[in-house]
């Protein structure tokens, strides 16, 4: 098959995967969007919303439509990186034997991953980025295709451990879940009060979702879409050709490399899913937001006069 009609394939295989998800979920378009094309794009997403807005659950849903193996790893002050790595034990004739831990499947949910202190969220943002693990000077290779979808309630909240700046990079996206309308309530409220069960259907394999991914890293990229994507992310530092006033006032630490990386590919994702072979700049500006929320610092004075992370990223628009 071409990369034509494999293109074509992804987005009506994307509609089907929506369908299925839509069985369970009610609302959450944008979400929904945001995690298929962290996965197609082959990278991690961290989900941040207050307790109930059914996080956990999106990400069991999406784990059953695409037929992979899901680990939800709960986060806790008391856990330690064996915990979820796997460790060695001494099996019946005394030789060590690894066992592996929950970190050994295709989707992990690291369910409120700013309650476990940095040792583990270490050991995790490690696997993350290259894919395997070492325990007593052997490594191990992650299953393909893997990813971290990782759950974080607001920062204010008492008794968390809040991932660094550095850690945060490796995310591809921060996702804001939020509130349901009074709509998408009334329909959560009455599918989720019936005795009813619903089945998701799988609707893709590893093996198409590996070609998928690499079907998304071969789509061309015209240079002035490749040169927004780059002055977009300069916009955000100081004291460069493309600093803006908004930069110098409110900013205090910018986004690195990784963020115009990652506007690249996910402006390719975003236009294939949208039927379209190349991606043009407002495929860029469609996941600038959830690419720069959480690699942009702001400073004391943005937060006094009310400037939010997104207003901020607009006005850079």
């Amino acid at each position: 098959m071409g990369d034509v009609e494999l293109a074509k394939k992804l987005v009506e295989d994307y509609q089907r995967l929506k369908n299925e998800i839509h069985k369970i979920i009610v609302g959450q378009d944008e979400v929904v969007d945001q995690v298929l094309i962290s996965i197609f794009s082959r990278s991690h997403a961290l989900l941040i919303g207050v307790p109930g807005l059914a996080k956990t659950l999106l990400v069991n849903t999406i784990a059953q439509s695409l037929g992979l193996d899901f680990n939800r790893i709960q986060f806790t002050p008391d856990l330690m990186p064996s915990d979820i790595i796997g460790s060695e034990i001494l099996d019946e004739s005394k030789a060590f034997k690894f066992i592996k831990g929950p970190l050994f499947s295709n989707i992990i949910l690291a369910d409120e991953i700013n309650r476990t202190p940095p040792k583990t969220q270490a050991a995790l943002l490690e696997a993350m980025q290259e894919k395997s693990v070492t325990a007593a000077g052997f490594t191990h290779r992650l299953p393909n295709p893997f990813f971290v979808l990782a759950t974080q309630n607001p920062i204010e909240q008492e008794g968390t451990y809040p991932l660094p700046e550095a850690q945060l990079d490796r995310f591809m996206f921060n996702i804001w879940v939020d509130y349901p309308s009074y709509t998408e309530e009334l329909a959560i409220v009455r599918s989720t009060t019936e005795d009813k069960e619903i089945k998701v259907n799988q609707v893709l394999t590893s093996e198409q979702i590996i070609e998928y991914q690499n079907l998304i890293r071969k789509i061309p990229v015209s240079d002035n879409v490749l040169e927004y994507a780059v002055q977009l992310v300069s916009k955000t530092r100081k004291e460069n050709q493309f600093t803006t006033q908004i930069s110098k006032d409110y900013i205090s630490w910018g986004a690195g490399p990784r963020a115009s990386q990652f506007l690249i590919v996910g402006a390719k994702c975003h236009s294939v899913l949208k039927g379209k072979l190349s991606p043009d700049i407002e495929d860029v500006k469609a996941v600038a937001k959830p690419i720069l929320r959480h690699r942009l610092v702001r400073n004391y004075r943005a937060e006094a006069e009310g400037y939010t992370m997104d207003k901020i990223i607009e006005s850079l628009l």
